[in-house]
């Protein structure tokens, strides 16, 4: 059994406040969301208020997914934004970007604006939250950031703005495309595959060929190649899925179960074709 259910609020606040150690940092920041009572939200407005980096951040990231469901999200977002444009300290910026990364369903343009004032920011911590702040909001603003961000120097941005205007968006324009194709020759093999993923979406045929050559060298980011085979719909796959099926009973190189569900999703069946699989 979990022993923090028995501890009091107080004693929770206690450790996160002395612990040296992150070690069960986590586990208490969630115990205390969960229980989502009025004293503990007062309290963790206090901290965000405080002077001290270490419990500003305490009391951000126990207000960022503030009970299940949600309690107290639209004072909890004001008090974000109102944090945002004061504070200078960067690792209270970064929990500040995440908490509103949880919370973005419905940012005004005033909000989304002021976000996207930060796509320039030194720290490749803040613009990585940043990316989370602005992923899945269907914006031209936000939109354009992240496009920008796509190009970032740093390849973990590349990877999640790409995902964030590939995966994470239902808009489609050739702004969007261009970045997407810029991506797909990215040393950084997270930033190429989810750019193919994006492009294949989005029923882009150039891609056919991109998919076609990454289906001869199938590797762990094999299920982002097959996904996007699937959102392609294109029928030609199938014969060289089914050569490659046979090819992989001898190789192992992926998951078999993978390659014939992609299969089967093209050909419009369910149960697996067993002629492809005799000795």
């Amino acid at each position: 059994m979990n022993k923090l259910i028995n501890y009091k609020n107080e004693k929770i606040f206690e450790r996160l406040l002395t612990n040296k150690s992150k070690e069960n940092y986590w586990k208490y920041i969630h115990e205390l969301r969960k229980r989502k009572t009025d004293e503990i939200f007062e309290e963790s407005v206090l901290l965000t208020k405080s002077k001290s980096v270490k419990e500003k951040i305490i009391g951000i990231d126990i207000l960022s997914q503030f009970g299940f469901p949600r309690r107290y999200k639209k004072e909890i977002l004001t008090l974000f934004f109102e944090l945002l444009q004061s504070e200078i300290d960067k690792r209270v910026l970064k929990s500040i970007l995440y908490g509103i990364g949880h919370n973005n369903e419905k940012l005004t343009l005033k909000q989304i604006e002021l976000l996207c004032s930060f796509r320039n920011h030194k720290s490749v911590y803040i613009r990585h939250s940043l990316v989370f702040a602005l992923c899945t909001i269907e914006n031209d603003i936000a939109i354009d950031t992240l496009i920008k961000l796509s190009n970032d120097r740093d390849s973990d941005i590349r990877d999640w703005s790409t995902f964030a205007i590939g995966s994470q968006i239902d808009t489609d324009n050739e702004k969007i495309r261009t970045a997407l194709w810029n991506r797909i020759s990215d040393k950084d093999e997270g930033a190429k595959f989810e750019a193919i993923s994006g492009l294949a979406q989005r029923k882009d045929s150039r891609i056919k060929d991109v998919l076609k050559k990454e289906l001869d060298n199938l590797d762990e980011y094999c299920s982002l190649i097959l996904e996007s085979i699937v959102y392609l719909k294109d029928k030609s796959f199938i014969p060289i899925l089914e050569k490659k099926i046979i090819e992989n009973q001898e190789t192992k190189k992926v998951n078999q179960d993978w390659l014939l569900e992609t299969l089967n999703t093209l050909k419009g069946k369910e149960n697996t074709n067993k002629n492809l699989f005799k000795d």
